[in-house]
């Protein structure tokens, strides 16, 4: 039997978690199925599960179809219901090697539950799942899962249940490790990044986490740490951003939007100006520091005028980097019952706010022709700066080395060199 077929949708997170599934399957011996990792973040993502396990049922004709993911887990009957899944189970669930241990193929075609979905909300921990990252140049370690916040628009606390935190020993071993097999890079993620360390003793934050790490781990070239919400961010996390060198300068912020009315409809937990003065604060911090951000278009009750304040932060925070949203409304979220935005309106504005991020970007590459950096290389033509700038190479290069370049250009999408 064949290796089972794995596909993500969705977040890095996401895909973290898939190589810990892969490596779990792999363990129990699990062949002959494939498994979908959903992502449940819009309506639109839902739909688009839905297309990939058709597909991949198409192509795989008579193999079991296994779904997971943030939308398994708020939506178990809607995957039931499909006659292509022959399993759906939950996040938690998902990361237990008992799971798969228990699924092998006379399992998943006899007459065992289909929908193996527990109570989310009742997890208190997070293993630290060991994984030997992707490919050979950069590493992802899982620090933090699920969300305390309740933001109007999102289910994601649904499908992945109230914050817990891996403990800083065991992110500390695990990065010794990555790096004892030659990762140059390590990238801390979570759902809710800078709640990490609410639920350990003491309390601590994600700067002590931070600033453990690179005290512990002196062999570490390069630290990353992927979305924060900067309202959250504590001392030592800015001490960090401004004497860790090794600490990479590009922060990706969960803004949402520029107007104060429709951040307290979402329920967000910082204004425009809280936004605003934080990018310019870790600037002064750390000059060459650079943003990217998500943002919501077209959420429920926006005008134009408000609207406008959400392009205007582009330049008003200086982002480089946009993710741009189209509002898609998710069933029992409160903002799913507030007056919606039409949807030709929405797509128009998710345009507009995405041409703000490509100009943004273009002048961005456009500044840094002629200067130095020092890149992390992902494949024979693709690397990455510090602040995690994609350049295209000339020729091949080894994979995962760091090398000084001099930027000679660029595609409007990337450094040329």
């Amino acid at each position: 039997m064949s290796a089972p077929v794995f596909s993500t949708l969705g977040c890095r997170l996401n895909a973290y978690e898939t190589e810990a599934m892969r490596e779990m399957a792999e363990a129990a011996g699990l062949s002959g199925a494939v498994v979908v990792n959903t992502c449940a973040v819009t309506a639109e993502a839902v739909r688009k599960a839905r297309q990939e396990i058709r597909r991949l049922s198409r192509e795989n004709p008579g193999v079991p179809v296994i779904v997971t993911g943030c939308a398994a887990q708020t939506e178990p009957e809607t995957f039931a219901a499909m006659p292509e899944v022959t399993r759906v189970i939950g996040n938690h669930e998902k990361m237990q090697p008992a799971t798969w241990a228990a699924m092998q193929a006379p399992d998943l075609i006899g007459e065992t539950e289909k929908v193996v979905v527990d109570d989310i909300m009742s997890v208190r921990e997070t293993a630290g799942h060991l994984i030997d990252g992707f490919g050979r140049h950069r590493a992802y370690v899982q620090v933090q899962n699920g969300c305390d916040h309740r933001c109007t628009f999102c289910i994601i606390p649904y499908g992945r249940g109230n914050s817990r935190s891996v403990p800083a020993g065991v992110v500390v071993e695990q990065i010794k490790r990555l790096v004892g097999r030659g990762f140059n890079e390590v990238v801390l993620t979570g759902v809710d990044l800078t709640s990490w360390g609410a639920d350990l003793p003491g309390t601590p934050r994600l700067g002590d986490l931070v600033m453990r790490i690179l005290r512990l781990v002196p062999d570490l070239p390069r630290l990353r740490i992927s979305s924060i919400d900067s309202i959250e961010a504590d001392e030592n996390l800015m001490l960090a951003i401004a004497t860790e060198p090794r600490l990479m300068p590009h922060l990706h912020l969960s803004l949402q939007a520029g107007d104060d009315m429709i951040l307290k409809r979402m329920k967000r937990r910082h204004l425009r100006d809280d936004a605003i003065a934080f990018c310019e604060e870790a600037r002064r911090l750390r000059p060459d520091m650079i943003f990217g951000a998500d943002i919501i278009a077209g959420f429920p009750t926006e005008t134009e005028a408000m609207f406008d304040n959400s392009v205007k932060l582009v330049a008003d925070c200086g982002l480089t980097f946009l993710h741009v949203f189209p509002y898609s409304a998710r069933k029992g979220t409160p903002a799913a019952r507030m007056p919606a935005v039409q949807g030709p309106a929405i797509r128009d504005r998710a345009a507009r706010l995405r041409a703000a991020g490509d100009a943004a970007l273009r002048a961005h590459l456009g500044a840094q022709v002629g200067r130095v950096h020092r890149v992390l290389t992902e494949g024979p033509r693709l690397g990455r700066t510090e602040q995690f700038t994609e350049v295209a190479f000339a020729e091949d290069q080894p994979e995962g080395a760091l090398m000084s370049v001099t930027v000679a250009g660029h595609d409007g999408q990337r450094l040329t060199v």
